[in-house]
């Protein structure tokens, strides 16, 4: 099983759109996907489930806060199994003898206050107890999915991180076998890719180097699979060159980029979520949206070979 988080410091840069198409294909190709929604804006659940829905058979109990609410209050943990969603309405979209499916693990909008709680859990008596309370904090959630994957046999975990790194994020880093960056061709989109490159390597050399403390401490190794570029502008078949200069300079970095992308419609892309169905599943009917699936499909046999396989 796969682990890989979807992140970037900016939000509005099509990160759930990212997220949801690359599961949702996953899953019409035969594979077993969970998306686990760690976003407080929630809007990778708000794609996939109603809000009223949520409200009243999720919110109070069946969502990842709930399980980081009983390890900030010293808790025993529920297992992770018992926040799975089965969206009904996207699933019906599969085809049936494939075996593939897509659940979800949903987010709440009280999320955001979770980092504060589990801040206090990081303190010790010394510095050797501050560091191993560090690797339980950052660790839990690692473990917890390799659990889940295991009873639900699941081929991959697509994380939808918040845009920042704080305690809940960076267990969603530590988690993971790779790192999906979704950025838009603009300043404020690519300035902070540079910045989260580092900040993961910092949080892992960190993690490692507190692990070693444990003689059965496993070190972690997220690889950065790369950027994807959304809301591409298409001029002659190529992006405008105002977006050709920012994929140029991410370039610079050394970051890994992907060939694919996701082109910008505001139509097709901005009514998926009200649907409740991604964009690659919703089969409209006209020469764009089948141009734009092309795409996505070009994107996730991208994502496919980038990551060694599903």
């Amino acid at each position: 099983m796969k682990i890989v988080s979807v992140i970037n410091y900016k939000g509005g840069v099509g990160k759930t759109t990212v997220t949801s198409n690359i599961a949702a294909q996953l899953a019409y190709s035969g594979h077993r996907v969970l998306l686990l929604d760690m976003d407080a804006q929630a809007s990778l659940t708000f794609s996939l489930v109603s809000p009223d829905y949520w409200d009243d058979n999720l919110r109070e109990n069946k969502t990842i806060k709930s399980w980081f609410d009983r390890i900030s209050g010293g808790e025993e943990v529920m297992p992770l199994h018992d926040l799975v969603h089965f969206p009904a309405k996207v699933n019906s979209k599969l085809p049936r003898g494939k075996n593939g499916c897509l659940d979800l693990i949903s987010s709440h909008l009280g999320l955001i206050n979770v980092d504060l709680e589990l801040a206090t859990l990081l303190g010790g008596a010394n510095l050797k107890q501050s560091k191993i309370n560090y690797i339980k904090v950052h660790g839990k959630l690692k473990d917890a999915l390799v659990d889940l994957g295991q009873r639900n046999n699941y081929d991959i975990v697509l994380v939808d991180c918040p845009p920042n790194f704080n305690i809940v994020t960076k267990n969603a880093i530590v988690a993971s076998d790779q790192i999906l960056i979704p950025a838009k061709p603009d300043y404020l989109s690519t300035l902070g890719i540079e910045y989260l490159q580092r900040s993961v390597n910092d949080l892992i050399s960190e993690f490692n180097e507190f692990g070693s403390l444990d003689e059965s401490f496993e070190p972690v190794s997220p690889e950065i699979l790369g950027v994807v570029f959304t809301m591409i502008q298409i001029r002659n078949q190529q992006p405008i060159a105002a977006q050709r200069q920012f994929i140029a300079q991410t370039k610079r970095l050394g970051v890994p980029i992907f060939d694919s992308n996701f082109r910008e419609n505001k139509t097709i892309f901005a009514d998926a979520p009200q649907d409740g169905v991604p964009v690659i599943l919703n089969g409209y009917s006209s020469s764009t949206y089948n141009d734009i699936v092309e795409e996505l499909e070009e994107f996730v046999t991208e994502f496919i070979s980038r990551s060694g396989g599903i």
